[in-house]
């Protein structure tokens, strides 16, 4: 990843986050709308920008590993082999919080989200502020995550002070979330890091998801577009809809839709899920009354998206 960024927006980013204002940074997964971290005033802006509700908790992006210990408290040896492998990297981890971690960033919780980006303007403008930042992603509450700057500005124009542009984020989907209980490891949220990747050290469980969040990303629906979403299956009927497609297989009857967006032609599961959030805001934006997606295998990457499209579906599946 080569994408770079001026001294001088550097500099107006870091300027900005001291004053306690929040900033749209780039990382690995989608766009974050950063703020410092220790800082309940400048936290609250996130809320307030996002409209996010205050009993969703916040990931805090750490700028080295010497503050993990100064945030949490790491009491499982499985947790230190897991950041060894995944740091810096789309890999978050939820571990007792320490008290120098603002209410506000935890949602009252004894825990705390913990991760480090390894996107270079990132980690360039955190290593620069010298401080863990809150960043969610960069949208508001419940919407379309941002994959790049453009969808940050068609989201929070006019609420924030400064995007910082990095180009298309390379993953495409929130980080994997985890905690670690008794040498067991509790995937909270699926995401880059898979399953197969973390079953290498250990037994491993699927949390289901929930109205009381432990972390982020757990509410049972997020990440939707305006328009109505539904899953594809057998029950579906479209007609009396100008429907799109968010397609994983060729469709059979292209016709029956205005518009079609393929995951991936090539059903690469990296690649539709680099492309998701993208293709549907594409579709959101397309003047449709009905968007219909189609699940993609449910493995590997693949558990991720499936992931993100149920919670974005207007009716559970």
């Amino acid at each position: 990843m080569e994408t770079r960024i001026c001294k001088d927006e550097l500099d107006f980013a870091v300027e900005l986050l001291e004053r306690g204002e929040v900033v749209a940074l780039p990382t690995e997964t989608v766009y974050g709308l950063a703020a410092d971290a220790m800082n309940p005033d400048a936290v609250l802006k996130i809320f307030e920008a996002k409209e996010r509700p205050f009993f969703d908790p916040l990931i805090v992006h750490l700028p080295d590993l010497d503050w993990l210990e100064r945030v949490t408290i790491v009491d499982e040896p499985l947790v230190k082999k897991l950041i060894e492998k995944f740091w810096p990297g789309p890999l978050t981890v939820v571990l007792p919080r320490c008290n120098i971690v603002p209410d506000i960033v935890t949602s009252g919780l004894q825990t705390v989200a913990v991760r480090m980006s390894e996107h270079p303007v990132f980690r360039a403008v955190i290593q620069k502020l010298g401080k863990p930042l809150a960043a969610p992603s960069a949208n508001r509450f419940g919407r379309i995550s941002p994959t790049a700057a453009e969808h940050v500005l068609a989201e929070l124009n006019g609420r924030i002070p400064l995007i910082i542009d990095g180009g298309t984020t390379q993953h495409g989907v929130e980080s994997t979330i985890v905690a670690v209980q008794n040498s067991r490891i509790e995937i909270l949220r699926s995401g880059p890091v898979t399953r197969e990747q973390l079953a290498e050290f250990g037994e491993v469980e699927l949390v289901s998801r929930t109205e009381n969040p432990v972390a982020p990303g757990q509410l049972k629906s997020h990440y939707a577009p305006r328009t109505p979403l539904r899953i594809a299956n057998c029950r579906l009927r479209i007609a009396d809809k100008t429907s799109a497609l968010l397609a994983w297989n060729k469709p059979q009857d292209p016709a029956l839709f205005k518009h079609i967006e393929m995951l991936s032609p090539t059903q690469n599961l990296r690649e539709a899920a680099a492309t998701l959030f993208a293709k549907m805001r594409k579709l959101d934006e397309s003047g449709v009354d009905l968007i219909v997606a189609e699940l993609v295998p449910d493995e590997g990457l693949g558990i991720a998206i499936n992931d993100r499209l149920r919670k974005a579906a207007t009716e559970p599946t």
